[in-house]
Order: C-alpha cells, then sequence, then structure tokens
C-alpha cells in the first residue's frame, strides 16, 4: 500500500491534483459548516411555505439543487443523508422523490468510491486494513453479490462499504448498478416515510416516529435483514447441495 504514496510523493501531477481536491474538500466542508444550517430539519421546518412556493415556481432548478445536495452529503460521508430521504420524500412526493434520491445515493456513493480509490487510498487502508481484508475474501468468493448483500442488510455503515470496496479490486461500472440495486428497497422504505409525513414540524419534534411507531420500525429492520441474509443462505444452500447431486 506503500507504492501509491512513493508514486505521488515524485509525481508534480499527481501532487497538483492531491493539492487540488484537497481545497475543493475544505472548501465544501467550509461551506458546510457555514451554511449547513440551511439543510438542517430546524430551518427547513420554519420555511415550509416558503419552499413549497419555491417548488412550485421553479420546480426544476429545485430538484437539481437537491439532487447536488444529496451528491454532495453522500459522495462526501456528511451527517443527515437519512433525514434528508425523508425530507426529499414529503417535499417531492414518492415517485420523484424515489427516482430522485435513488440516483442521487448511488452517484454520491460512487464519488465515495472513487475518492477513496484514487485519492485516500492511503489514508483508507490505515483506517479499514482489517476491514478490507475480509472484504476481499468475501468478494473473492462471492463477487457483486457481496456487495448486494452488504447495501440490503442494514448492518455496515454506507460510508464505510463505499470506502472500503474503493480499495479493492471491483469495477467502478459493477459498483454503481449493484449498489443501485441494493440501496432501492431501503430507499423505498425511506421516500414512502417521508411522503407520510404531514408536515415538517412534526417530522423535526418525532423525527421517523411521526410515520412509523418503534415496533414497526423494528419489524422494517428485520425484514431488510432477513431480506439481506435470504440470498447468500440460498446459494450457500445451492452450492452445498451440488455436489451430492452431482455424484
Amino acid at each position: 500500500m506503500s507504492e501509491p504514496s512513493a508514486e505521488s510523493a515524485g509525481n508534480p501531477g499527481i501532487r497538483k491534483r492531491m493539492i487540488l481536491l484537497a481545497i475543493l474538500v475544505a472548501g465544501v466542508g467550509l461551506l458546510y459548516w457555514r451554511f449547513g444550517h440551511l439543510i438542517s430539519i430546524e430551518y427547513l421546518a420554519e420555511r415550509e411555505a416558503e419552499l413549497q412556493a419555491l417548488q412550485e415556481d421553479s420546480p426544476v432548478l429545485v430538484i437539481g439543487a437537491a439532487f447536488l445536495i444529496y451528491v454532495t452529503v453522500t459522495g462526501l460521508s456528511l451527517p443527515g443523508a437519512a433525514l434528508l430521504s425523508l425530507v426529499i420524500g414529503w417535499f417531492f412526493g414518492f415517485w420523484v422523490g424515489l427516482v430522485l434520491v435513488s440516483f442521487a445515493s448511488t452517484t454520491g456513493a460512487t464519488v465515495a468510491f472513487l475518492l477513496s480509490r484514487y485519492f485516500f487510498r492511503d489514508a483508507m487502508s490505515r483506517r479499514f486494513g482489517d476491514r478490507l481484508t475480509s472484504f476481499d475474501e468475501s468478494l473473492e468468493r462471492e463477487g457483486a453479490f457481496y456487495l448486494f448483500t452488504l447495501r440490503l442488510i442494514p448492518v455496515v455503515p454506507f460510508f464505510v462499504i463505499n470506502a472500503v470496496m474503493g480499495l479493492t479490486r471491483i469495477r467502478t461500472s459493477t459498483f454503481w448498478w449493484v449498489s443501485q440495486l441494493g440501496m432501492f428497497p431501503g430507499t423505498v422504505v425511506y421516500l414512502y416515510a417521508g411522503s407520510r409525513v404531514p408536515n415538517l414540524q412534526s417530522l423535526e419534534e418525532k423525527g421517523i416516529e411521526a410515520v412509523f411507531t418503534p415496533s414497526q420500525l423494528i419489524q422494517i429492520t428485520i425484514a431488510f435483514v432477513l431480506l439481506g441474509v435470504f440470498p447468500l443462505a440460498t446459494k450457500w444452500l445451492l452450492n452445498y447441495f451440488r455436489p451430492a447431486t452431482n455424484q
């Protein structure tokens, strides 16, 4: 893992890209620190009527802005993606919000994946080195199917998946379409929940419990775990019984 660092140290072009990336990340971080409250649930709840009026006047502009904000939040692993999904579901409705968040979340995840692969390999290797070996071994056995399962099971944080997968040999195109499919069920749940929120004031006060009770949230979590485990269990059973049927 030390070779890329040595190469970058002797390559002015790579050094310039790293400096530009550092400036970009620092700039985005500064903007988020300075203006992050503008996308907080408290701020949005206070300006609910203004937001709805803006959506009616300039729908394309608002959708584009929401897409870029979501990509930035997920691409830089900033907090608030889940809450942002709920707000988008409330603001745009289920179907428009579903398309927006589905593609924005995958785009952001791919941005994080590429940043880890091409710019932060050494740092990510030091931070997630223990998980990298496990991921590589699982990918070797299961292929892209393993990533699909990780996306379905809400156990490993998505920012960890994005970062560690960037250090593996998986293709970017494979990462994209598998993530798109694997994250889709969770996106449906969040967007449906957001579309049922009566107003942002309720969402601010109760969070996701404004839509789902605690028992329903537990049931949803169990359903996602089973959804992710089922394909792995099925594949294991097929591999287990295949030799016996061939004899």
